[in-house]
């Protein structure tokens, strides 16, 4: 999952997700741009032990080391098949360049059994925030076992039982849900700040990642298999750079990375930048729509070409030309249903936030930030400020957080002392996204990934209803690369849904047949 819509720091915790986007200046939000390389973590295993001086460090690991890994067997009985397969929860440990221990990462992997690992997939699956566990993935989407997460329906007191998941992509990869350092039981095992600095920071956090992987496919000898990542919400920002250190730092080949409601560019979704208001639009005009009845991504066409069209040109006028300003509110409010004088009072300019209240405002209620379409009460319906939080995600985190404990620790039999972080705030407030005039992206690093590896294929997914990350700020984005990311490396589809759009089983059988293609190709 993505982004907490609540956390007052630079980003917010994106699920899926996730874990940024629609990021607002209303929110608190600032931004800084990317530190410089952080130092590079070791390629040394842990088990070669402490250099000389290390005594006291590595002391201090043991005692907060995870358990041992857990294999176990699993048979999954679904539709038209049954699944025979080998689940493995456990960790890998990172060091520094000393060769002492800094943190252990942990991972949930499913291979199939009587497979030929060298021709079958791989597929390694992130979420972003940064902050967030890939439990959203992996139970929401992607994994043998599914919980039902559809945020119109589940509350936090819901019970949580998993169930066998019919879409699991285990049918064509092989899945490794990784948790990066501060989330599910992932924890440092060195003592200080400067380890803290590193990891939670955007260069740092990508070499751990990168890492990780690497070191698990020479642990569980699948470095000749295809290799594919996926990453969700902040994992926008995560997946290109890591693709990138990939193929640059680790030696390691990807044939094809999936973006899932992902955050590609900061630059447009905070501050004076009026691209803000062009990006959210037509997720605002979805929403309208599906109080009305279904609506798809084609029926958003006429909004789309406004968009970036009149309503820009009017935009880009300001207030200072009073006709053109009124024509793009009045234009506003027809879209989205807003009354007309708040529309006006607005300048047609409607923040995440200011749409969230004023939607449905007449009933007392606010929607989503992860997923519009769902409305939830206003506890403060009689205050002037806003004092809410967001009905299509504060109610996952009990019983996703349950649940995952529940498979860990019983049914794949590991069992870590200490909390499972499914969304950690410590992590979001802590995270160093750099200083200075250029926000965080990783446009950069996709031109350069696909100009490196012609052979690289992309997917980037989003939810129509999504006002962490609007589609159509993706959609703006993939329109000015080069022609080499042609329709056939790089595809967007939008599918009826939120941040998490797969928590609806339509949107969430169309992304598995995206991802299958994808991976056949």
């Amino acid at each position: 999952m993505p982004l907490t819509a609540q956390l007052r720091t630079l980003l917010s915790i994106a699920l899926l997700a996730g874990l940024v986007v629609g990021i607002r200046a209303e929110e608190g939000m600032s931004q800084r741009e990317p530190t410089a390389a952080a130092t590079t973590l070791s390629e040394k295993s842990s088990a070669g032990g402490p250099r000389s001086g290390a005594a006291s460090s590595q002391a201090t690991a043991e005692t907060r080391k995870l358990p041992a890994d857990s294999t176990t067997r699993q048979t999954l009985a679904l539709p038209g098949r049954t699944l025979a397969f080998t689940a493995t929860a456990g960790s890998i440990r990172l060091s520094d360049d000393k060769g002492e221990p800094q943190a252990d990462i942990t991972y949930t992997a499913y291979q199939l059994d009587d497979a030929d690992r060298v021709a079958r997939p791989v597929t390694f699956l992130f979420n972003g925030g940064p902050g967030a566990a890939s439990a959203w993935l992996q139970l929401g989407n992607n994994g043998p076992w599914r919980l039902d997460i559809n945020a119109d329906q589940v509350t936090p007191s819901a019970a949580p039982d998993l169930k066998p998941n019919a879409e699991t992509w285990l049918d064509f990869t092989d899945l490794v849900f990784i948790d990066p350092v501060g989330t599910g039981f992932s924890r440092f095992v060195a003592t200080g700040e400067d380890v803290r600095r590193r990891f939670f920071s955007v260069d740092g956090d990508v070499s751990a990642i990168a890492l990780t992987i690497r070191r698990w496919l020479e642990k569980h000898d699948r470095l000749l298999s295809p290799k594919y990542i996926v990453g969700e919400s902040y994992g926008g920002v995560r997946g290109p750079k890591i693709v990138r250190n990939l193929q640059t730092e680790q030696g390691v080949g990807v044939r094809g990375l999936i973006l899932i409601s992902p955050l590609l560019d900061f630059r447009e979704y905070s501050g004076s930048s009026l691209l803000q208001y062009v990006a959210s639009l037509p997720s605002f005009a979805a929403v309208a729509r599906a109080a009305k009845g279904s609506v798809t991504r084609a029926d958003m066409d006429d909004v789309e070409r406004y968009a970036r069209g009149d309503f820009l040109a009017d935009l880009m006028k300001g207030e200072a030309d009073r006709e053109a300003t009124n024509r793009m509110a009045d234009r506003v409010a027809a879209l989205t249903g807003i009354d007309q004088e708040i529309s006006r009072r607005l300048a047609g300019r409607f923040g995440v936030a200011e749409f969230r209240r004023e939607f449905d405002r007449r009933n007392g209620k606010v929607t989503g930030r992860y997923d519009a379409s769902v409305k939830g009460d206003d506890p403060f319906p009689d205050s002037t400020s806003a004092h809410f939080g967001d009905p299509s995600g504060d109610t996952l985190i009990a019983p996703l957080t349950s649940a995952t404990v529940d498979l860990i620790t019983r049914k794949l039999n590991w069992r870590p002392e200490g909390s499972y972080e499914v969304l950690n705030g410590a992590v979001s407030r802590a995270w160093d996204f750099g200083r200075g005039m250029s926000p965080v992206e990783s446009i950069t690093e996709l031109r350069q990934i696909l100009a490196l590896d012609p052979k690289l294929k992309v997917l980037v997914v989003h939810g129509l209803f999504d006002l962490a990350t609007p589609y159509f700020g993706s959609k703006i984005q993939l329109d000015q690369l080069p022609a080499f990311a042609s329709p056939d490396r790089v595809k967007l589809a939008v599918y009826p849904g939120g941040h998490m759009f797969y928590s609806r089983d339509d949107s969430r059988k169309a992304l598995r047949a995206d991802a299958e293609a994808l991976m056949k190709q």
